[in-house]
């Protein structure tokens, strides 16, 4: 049986797993020929009563790999020219280097054992980053390699809206069309989004479980 204490902690309310918040922006839909032209996560953390929030951010612009494919049409969307020098862009792999390095740290402090992805439609975001991390050759990574939260379907069990800005507003937070698909802002919009979910949860009486039932 978890004490208060665990179950007021990441590990004791994720089962061992420590989320991150992350969203990408891409030139394109297919993980492997397609850029990565953007990250940004924020992880998590809870106070001792159990509410969940944000903590760290990180963000990196990114330079497309070699024979990397760029569609037009993703440019369109995300308004991104991949080719500016004003991006300050990184390479893939110094920009997963940092944000591992920072995400391991966190499992480590709050006794996790591994990170799980918490993005919007999650299963974009994650195969696009499994990609990234195949082709620059991490062998080893901390994220779980399928399992995932997905702030989408999450959103349209609770407020019946999958799309991130309608869900936003469903939850009381506002959000900026005009800053959208830039890879910083939805990460952060995301993480609020998940800490009203969890934390709606538990404003319920869903966490934590009645110990009569577990």
């Amino acid at each position: 049986m978890l004490n208060n204490n665990k179950k007021n902690s990441l590990s004791g309310r994720f089962r061992n797993f420590y989320p991150v918040v992350i969203d990408l922006e891409t030139a394109g839909f297919n993980p492997r020929k397609d850029a990565l032209l953007e990250i940004a996560i924020v992880t998590l953390s809870m106070d001792e009563n159990g509410w969940l929030k944000k903590k760290d951010t990180l963000h990196f612009h990114i330079i497309p790999f070699l024979g990397a494919c760029i569609q037009k049409e993703a440019l369109a969307f995300n308004k991104i020219d991949p080719y500016n020098p004003l991006r300050q862009a990184v390479s893939e792999k110094k920009a997963l280097e940092s944000i591992f390095s920072c995400i391991y740290k966190g499992i480590e402090g709050e006794k996790c054992s591994r990170a799980i992805v918490v993005a919007h439609n999650a299963a974009f975001d994650h195969m696009f980053l499994i990609e990234a991390i195949n082709r620059i050759g991490i062998k080893e990574h901390p994220f779980h390699p399928f399992v995932t939260f997905d702030t989408a379907a999450l959103s349209g069990l609770v407020f019946g809206q999958t799309v991130l800005a309608k869900a936003c507003k469903a939850a009381g937070i506002l959000f900026d069309n005009n800053q959208a698909h830039s890879a910083l802002y939805d990460t952060l919009q995301t993480a609020d989004l998940f800490c009203e979910l969890v934390n709606r949860w538990k404003r319920l009486g869903g966490w934590p479980p009645n110990e009569n039932n577990v």
